[in-house]
């Protein structure tokens, strides 16, 4: 063993090559560089994530303030802006009747034709006198039907038949039982009356008032509908309206002769409106 060998081994460990103190760095000097570079990474973890909470409440809270109240309500709405509800309402008041209609005329047989329309007409005549003696005018009588045909029986003419009626209006109810009456006596059994009727010349008054029901009426009805539909009814978008004025009682189509005048009472009518309305609805 030379004496540098010697003197080696006796100052103790030799010291390790520069290149070898780079790549294997003392123990002692690794750790407590490795636990400081930790220490600093969990730092500005920590940081970034309280600064990017700050900002997600702040951009949050900001988005939330900004939204325009016209949004917000009409996304809580169920109602579609332009919503309407079609309902319909009616509305009846009666009135009395001051006029009576009815159909009047005559039927004639004869063996020929030209002596059945010659009978027809000189009764027809005085039926129509008749008429305007007990009240009615001219203008009030009009021809409804004129009708000859033939009579045949088995195939073989046994003679000519002639009908004329007369659609006949009286405004003074009270004369028209009288006036039936006179011209039943005048024409005899040839006599026919097919039905009688009444209405109200002048109901002006009363299709306001039915008309006013059948408004309101309308209007309760959307107002439930739109109550259980959780809206407010709004205004009034259309109206249309139907007037119904019914007739009044129908009598026989045959009339008896007899010596009193034939009983005529005129009751009441009903006077009707119906309306359909469509309002908008508010949410």
């Amino acid at each position: 063993m030379s004496d540098d060998d010697i003197a080696t081994t006796q100052g103790g460990p030799a010291e390790p090559a520069a290149d070898e103190v780079r790549l294997h760095p003392p123990r002692g000097r690794t750790r407590v560089g490795a636990t400081a570079s930790i220490a600093l990474v969990a730092a500005l973890v920590v940081t970034g994530v309280g600064f990017g909470g700050v900002a997600l409440g702040r951009s949050g809270s900001s988005g939330r303030a900004q939204q325009p109240k016209a949004e917000l309500d009409a996304a809580q709405s169920s109602v579609a802006p332009d919503a309407t509800i079609t309902v319909t309402g009616s509305g009846t008041v009666r009135g009395t009747p001051d006029t009576v209609s009815f159909q009047i005329g005559v039927h004639t047989v004869e063996p020929a034709a030209t002596t059945a329309l010659s009978d027809n007409d000189s009764q027809v005549t005085s039926l129509e006198g008749t008429l305007m003696n007990h009240g009615v005018t001219k203008a009030d009588l009009q021809t409804s039907g004129l009708d000859i045909f033939e009579n045949t029986s088995h195939g073989v003419l046994t003679g000519f038949t002639v009908d004329d009626d007369l659609n006949v209006t009286m405004h003074g109810i009270a004369d028209a039982g009288a006036a039936i009456e006179a011209a039943a006596q005048a024409v005899g059994n040839g006599i026919q009356l097919y039905g009688i009727s009444f209405s109200i010349s002048n109901d002006s008054s009363l299709l306001a008032s039915a008309r006013a029901k059948a408004m309101q009426n309308a209007a309760t009805e959307a107002s439930q509908v739109a109550t259980a539909a959780n809206a407010t009814l709004g205004n009034v978008v259309r109206v249309t309206d139907q007037e119904n004025a019914s007739t009044g009682v129908n009598y026989g189509d045959a009339l008896a002769a007899t010596s009193a005048s034939v009983p005529v009472e005129a009751g009441s009518q009903p006077v009707n409106v119906q309306v359909t309305v469509v309002y908008a609805l508010k949410g």
